[in-house]
């Protein structure tokens, strides 16, 4: 399922190291590598040629530190505005997956000081794997997939499911959080879970791929939840749809009530205690 990668690189981070745990499973190690680094525009000419050597020794440390096999791997060094040249890029190399690293700024925080990662988040409709500065990056067992009716967490359970079937011992955990203020948290078995409107068609695919599956269920407000879910389950990886609200003519506009923090995938990339996969619906 995934067949293109696009890592962005700005120096050794955390990023490279969810790539390298990635590159672990086997359905991973088929894909195609391309690592970018992008240069700012610069106020002198002298400035420039300093910055193309250090973004070309970058690069170079990135795809070292990867070890990845170098027929898979191949790197892109350009200049511009790297807000939009990761997003070009991706379009360009048609990217199944965009893996960044992110400071986790909240809010407007994340707009006024540029942030790259929360502006491709809203610009790019490719699904994007975000690895904050303060989580730590753990060997990829235990993936959480958030789940509801929407086509986006349809498709990071075909994703979760492609990954851990390759993952001995791997576990899919699915979680589901309606917004009934009354109810409390539960834990649910896999057979409990095929009861659950929401869970039991994925209970039903994860066993068809063999692999195992627990399921939680809990009620108040979503994004909270889901971050409280996947820090109290240990999750290494979580998966979470973000359906894409803007129309067609704001393509190239940010969404305001995203910046403001009121989705969901917005609460939970800042929040989550793991890595955060989002996946992106458009329509």
């Amino acid at each position: 399922m995934i067949e293109k990668i696009l890592l962005a690189v700005s120096g050794l981070g955390h990023a490279e190291e969810m790539l390298k745990n990635l590159a672990e499973i086997p359905s991973i190690q088929r894909a195609k590598v391309t690592v970018l680094h992008v240069v700012p525009e610069q106020t002198s000419a002298a400035a420039m040629t300093a910055k193309w050597e250090e973004g070309g020794k970058i690069l170079a440390n990135a795809i070292q530190h990867l070890n990845l096999d170098p027929s898979k791997v191949s790197s892109i060094l350009r200049q511009g505005d790297p807000k939009y040249v990761v997003c070009q890029v991706a379009d360009e190399i048609e990217a199944d997956l965009i893996i960044m690293g992110s400071r986790g700024l909240k809010r407007l925080q994340s707009v006024l000081a540029n942030s790259v990662s929360q502006y491709v988040f809203q610009l790019s409709s490719r699904p994007m794997l975000l690895v904050k500065d303060d989580v730590y990056v753990k060997q990829i067992n235990r993936i959480m997939v958030a789940m509801d009716n929407s086509s986006a967490s349809q498709y990071c359970l075909e994703l979760a499911l492609s990954l851990l079937q390759d993952i001995k011992d791997g576990q899919l955990i699915l979680a589901n959080v309606n917004t009934d203020l009354r109810g409390k948290p539960s834990e649910i078995s896999a057979t409990n879970g095929e009861q659950n409107p929401v869970l039991a068609a994925a209970v039903q695919k994860a066993k068809t791929y063999g692999v195992q599956v627990s399921c939680v269920t809990s009620s108040g407000k979503p994004a909270e939840e889901i971050c409280r879910l996947a820090q109290e389950k240990n999750a290494d990886l979580l998966l979470l749809g973000s359906p894409d609200r803007r129309p067609t003519i704001a393509k190239s506009l940010v969404d305001i009530d995203r910046l403001l923090g009121s989705s969901v995938s917005d609460y939970v990339r800042v929040n989550a205690t793991c890595p955060v996969l989002l996946a992106r619906t458009v329509g």
